[in-house]
């Protein structure tokens, strides 16, 4: 009788697996919200950015000063409930990434002509996060992986003196750099109202950028942004 009541009592533990599966899928499937997410990217490229950049340009004796780039991010994003206040968030976005520098240059032969010179490096990226969200009422907090595909790599020169634009050249540099990044990505998110949010974020990049994956180079990104949940 002992063996019988041990073995009915695990062959109940067992079917309340899937029971309780089914349970939560169920309460996931009544509860996913989607959302359209867009705002202003604020990006760099932390380590052996400058050498790299100026290198495909074709001056010398630059003295630069490297900034950030502003450029936008859009996207769609499913959020599905695991339990009460905590949620999982896929996501698909389009991302303008790279930097800018300026400063000035001489060109050899014509070194008393300073150049007010600028290169823009735009990287611009598909990218795939999966955030775990904690819901506190009106303030929300997420974390988790990204992972992003160069969608297209361009690097922009302009330079001109006393009004005159004398380079105004683009090239595409998609070889030069890897196609694929991953990256940390944290942030915070307030909730206006039930359907509206605001929400900032910080993308750490952890693969090398270049195409040989010699340079310790990585992006880095600041998000500030607005999502409409439906």
């Amino acid at each position: 009788m002992a063996v019988k009541s041990s073995s009915t009592t695990y062959m109940k533990k067992f079917l309340l697996i899937p029971f309780s599966f089914l349970t939560i899928i169920s309460f996931a499937q009544s509860n996913i919200h989607y959302a359209v997410k867009a705002g202003l990217n604020s990006a760099t490229i932390n380590g052996e950015a400058s050498n790299s950049l100026s290198d495909l340009i074709e001056l010398s004796d630059g003295i630069l000063s490297t900034q950030y780039r502003t450029g936008f991010y859009a996207g769609v994003t499913v959020q599905v409930p695991i339990a009460e206040g905590f949620s999982i968030e896929p996501g698909l976005y389009y991302a303008q990434k790279g930097y800018s520098m300026q400063g000035e240059y001489q060109i050899k032969g014509l070194d008393f002509i300073g150049l007010n010179a600028k290169a823009i490096l735009q990287n611009d990226y598909i990218e795939m996060p999966v955030l775990a969200k904690l819901n506190m009422g009106a303030v929300e907090l997420f974390a988790g992986p990204q992972f992003s595909y160069l969608a297209s790599s361009k690097l922009k020169t302009t330079a001109g003196a006393l009004g005159i634009n004398l380079l105004n050249k683009s090239f595409d540099v998609s070889n030069q750099f890897n196609p694929w990044d991953a990256s940390i990505v944290a942030g915070l998110g307030f909730n206006i109202t039930e359907n509206i949010n605001l929400h900032a974020a910080y993308d750490y990049g952890l693969s090398k950028i270049d195409a040989n994956k010699s340079l310790k180079a990585y992006n880095r990104t600041l998000k500030l942004g607005i999502g409409i949940n439906f």
